[in-house]
């Protein structure tokens, strides 16, 4: 594979969390019973007029002020004509020549390298129904269909999959810190497909690009990328290549882990464009624009903004802003009183580090005040770091507790009474006359002999002040 370079650009749907579609009135929810959410606009009826949802511009607005892209004040709708089963209309309404958000870029991180990625565009355009397959039969929801998209489409910037998924990852955290959408690969909401070809090392040449339609899950896409590199590679091998490797759209088989061909790739003539005469171009004035491009901070502002105040290790710092739901939970820890390295250390580690398969951190019934009562217990010396990590034991198993209570019925408090440390380590100097005299004739490594008959003595005295006190003994 040293031989070759691979060529990969994405082109990314990202459903938006209106409450109603993209050009008429009827409800964006998921789960609903099928063919429920519709109208004569979203079934296409002869006579229906659509209307733009202006919520939908400022969401498209959002996000190309999050990338740094150009945001055109002055876009135009356009109707893509093809035909599919869960397309009502036979033509969908995008936008081609003018779309709303212009170039901007995307910064990301591989294998400790950063390198930016160009987006080409972003433009608003309508989903389609959904075909639901079973048995011999085939049924048309279209309860989808008029949903809002913002198609996302990228430079073929990407040289490997890792690459790809590390894109995918940080576009998918932009546009939940963002607030557009909700993400949910599951449910569709983001979904992907991949453009990807092949070229000797050093050759500056494009050639052919295969399309893998409609991936929903980061470890498929990037299954799917490295099965078609393969593909190609081997093609390329043993002098098929042009046979074998045409300009098409391919299904990944998840079961299988291939690909398979689904159907021509069509060019754009194909699909003469043409403006939508039901809709007028679309103007962004000074107040939408203002509206649009005021958005909340941004997981690189958030990691600079974390490493600056908190003293935080940019990789700790990448791990915290990786997720919206993550940030959240470190940010309301530190609201909670929890000191940052401790919260840190408590979150990212023991806490991410007991949480296995489908147990995530929005499941796993820990919430921020819970670690960060834990924390505050550590801080204050109440507890050691073993018994909190007993504690958090009990609080993964259990799906959550009372921190405190708890501490109490395990028996873990510590003892932090200066007078019953005292005596304690009175009783062991008194104990140990010999090791006392070696001990200030200038054998210092017997200090952690007595700071274990101590703490063995107190059962639960509190380390950091058992060391103190006995150095002052010690004298």
């Amino acid at each position: 594979m040293s031989a070759y370079e691979t060529i990969i650009g994405l082109e990314v749907h990202v459903q938006l969390n209106t409450k109603t579609k993209i050009f008429c009135s009827c409800a964006t929810s998921f789960g609903a019973e099928p063919n429920k959410n519709v109208c004569p606009t979203c079934l296409g009826l002869p006579g229906a007029l659509p209307v733009l949802n202006k919520e939908v511009v400022k969401k498209a607005i959002s996000f190309g002020t999050a990338i740094g892209a150009t945001i055109n004040q002055n876009s135009v709708f356009a109707r893509k004509n093809y035909f599919y089963p869960d397309l009502p209309k036979a033509y969908q309404i995008s936008q081609f020549e003018i779309p709303i958000v212009g170039k901007g870029a995307i910064e990301i991180l591989v294998n400790g390298e950063k390198k930016t990625i160009g987006v080409t565009r972003a433009h608003m355009e309508e989903d389609a129904g959904k075909n639901i397959h079973e048995g011999n039969h085939s049924k048309v929801d279209l309860n989808r269909a008029c949903t809002p998209l913002l198609e996302i489409v990228s430079e073929p910037d990407m040289r490997s999959s890792d690459e790809a998924i590390a894109y995918l990852k940080k576009l998918h955290s932009i546009v939940r810190f963002l607030g557009i959408s909700d993400a949910n690969m599951q449910e569709g909401s983001f979904r992907c497909d991949a453009n990807v070809s092949i070229r000797p090392k050093g050759d500056s040449k494009l050639y052919t690009r295969v399309e893998i339609k409609n991936l929903n899950s980061f470890k498929f896409i990037q299954k799917a990328i490295e099965y078609e590199v393969d593909r190609q590679i081997e093609a390329w091998e043993d002098g098929k290549y042009e046979q074998e490797v045409v300009q098409e759209t391919r299904l990944f088989d998840t079961a299988k882990g291939t690909t398979r061909s689904m159907r021509g790739k069509e060019e754009s003539a194909d699909y003469r464009y043409f403006p939508d005469p039901d809709l007028l171009p679309v103007f962004i004035d000074e107040q939408l624009l203002a509206e649009g491009t005021k958005i909340p901070e941004m997981p690189d502002e958030k990691r600079t903004r974390y490493m600056q105040d908190f003293g935080i290790k940019e990789s700790d710092a990448i791990v915290l802003t990786s997720e919206l739901e993550m940030s959240l939970y470190f940010e309301n820890m530190l609201r909670c009183g929890a000191s940052a390295k401790g919260s840190v250390t408590w979150l990212t580690t023991e806490l991410l580090g007991r949480l296995k398969g489908e147990n995530t951190l929005q499941s796993c019934g820990v919430d921020s005040v819970m670690l960060a009562t834990l924390v505050r217990r550590i801080d204050e010396g109440k507890i050691s770091g073993k018994g909190a990590k007993e504690i958090l034991d009990v609080l993964v198993d259990k799906k959550g507790g009372d921190v405190d209570a708890l501490i109490e019925s395990l028996g873990l408090a510590q003892v932090n009474d200066d007078g019953a440390i005292l005596s304690a380590i009175d009783a062991v100097l008194s104990a140990n006359p010999d090791k006392v005299a070696e001990y200030k004739g200038g054998k210092e490594k017997l200090f952690g002999f007595f700071v274990g008959q101590v703490m063995k003595s107190s059962k639960g005295a509190n380390p950091a002040r058992v060391n103190e006190l006995l150095k002052e003994k010690l004298g």
